[in-house]
């Protein structure tokens, strides 16, 4: 494997429940075909194909081993590997059990999450040519997304010096901030969104995990080393994995590691993180409206309308959310969609 060879490395053991009534534990929402055709997953995998990059490797919920295989299949993509976490410990550990996997310690491993949207993939891929020789002497890459709203959903980067063109050292890491901070980032420039993409070896990554949080190395070291196998499906030992402590790859390394980089770039990114993102990422027909499945609307203006069974019927409205799968039914204004957790949280009470 050639030091440029680059693994892709799919995070998809989300459970999406910010997408309910969809997405849910069983079905969430990378194994959804929300903004094409095909699934978030398959969209994944298909942005790292050609000669660069390696069959990838997917680190995925035990019970989705069945629906990443069909998936996968169904786009013709055999991977390296499905390692399938026995319980959810965070990015951390799940990206060190496929850096533990690599087929080549000093692989360039592209971490990707399942159910983010790029919309600019030659974009994507200029950034990733951009830091692959930073990649190549060790450093850590992280891709920060250009801002353009305050937004305090997501974690910011302070961007540095540049070190090579397009990339910056890393000044430091802005956990999820309130909005008049984030207006203030978004004025000063020189911030990105934190999208949660890295780049970096193999060997590199399990070092700095060895300095900085050697009891998760160890447990997943023991994971991996009492692992079995079967076909491509990779079943990590439980109780060892269990034993590690579950932290994100942001808290346990990158804001702890001295090289870490940044490249920015604008690629049409939006990690889908409700259904008003899905509504604002939408092709909309001439009233605002997005609809998906049996919907009949008359004199209905900016709506967001989806069913994979039922027909539904809407006349006179607007800016409304309206979603049904299977038994339910979910309608809330425009604008409220990340409350649904205060619905998910009620109907477990």
């Amino acid at each position: 494997m050639t030091a440029n060879t680059i693994v892709p490395v799919i995070l998809s053991g989300g459970s999406g429940t910010r997408l309910w009534p969809m997405s849910r534990p069983e079905r969430p929402k990378q194994f959804l075909p929300l903004t094409a055709d095909e699934t978030m997953l398959q969209l994944t995998v298909q942005r790292a194909t050609g000669d660069r990059f390696s069959n990838p490797v997917i680190v995925a919920n035990a019970q989705h081993a069945e629906e990443v295989e069909t998936q996968l299949s169904a786009v013709g993509v055999t991977p390296q590997a499905i390692i399938l976490e026995p319980a959810g410990r965070n990015t951390a550990p799940a990206i060190a059990l496929a850096a533990l996997a690599a087929p080549d310690p000093e692989a360039a491993l592209l971490v990707m999450p399942s159910d983010h949207v790029i919309a600019d993939i030659p974009a994507f891929h200029a950034a990733i040519k951009a830091a692959l020789p930073l990649v190549n002497d060790g450093w850590l890459v992280t891709f920060g997304i250009e801002p353009d709203a305050p937004e305090i959903g997501y974690g910011w980067i302070q961007t540095g010096d540049q070190i090579a063109p397009g990339v910056h050292r890393v000044a430091r890491f802005v956990e999820k901030p309130p909005l008049d901070r984030a207006e203030a980032m978004l004025a000063a420039g020189g911030h990105a969104w934190n999208g949660g993409i890295f780049l970096f070896r193999a060997d590199m990554y399990l070092g700095a995990l060895a300095a900085f949080a050697p009891a998760m190395l160890t447990a997943v070291q023991a994971s991996i080393a009492g692992a079995r196998q079967e076909g491509l499906r990779l079943y990590p030992d439980a109780a060892a994995f269990a034993a590690s402590p579950a932290d994100s790859i942001d808290y346990a390394v990158m804001e702890k590691a001295e090289r870490v980089a940044v490249v920015p770039v604008q690629m049409g990114w939006n990690d889908v993180g409700s259904w008003d993102a899905l509504h604002a990422i939408s092709d909309l027909d001439v009233d605002g409206n997005a609809h998906g499945g049996d919907v009949i609307a008359l004199d209905t203006n900016h709506c967001l309308v989806r069913s994979d069974g039922i027909r539904i019927a809407m006349v006179g409205v607007s800016d409304l959310i309206v979603v049904a799968s299977g038994n339910d039914v979910l309608i809330l204004p425009r604008g409220r969609s990340q409350e649904i957790k205060k619905l998910i949280e009620a109907m477990k009470r």
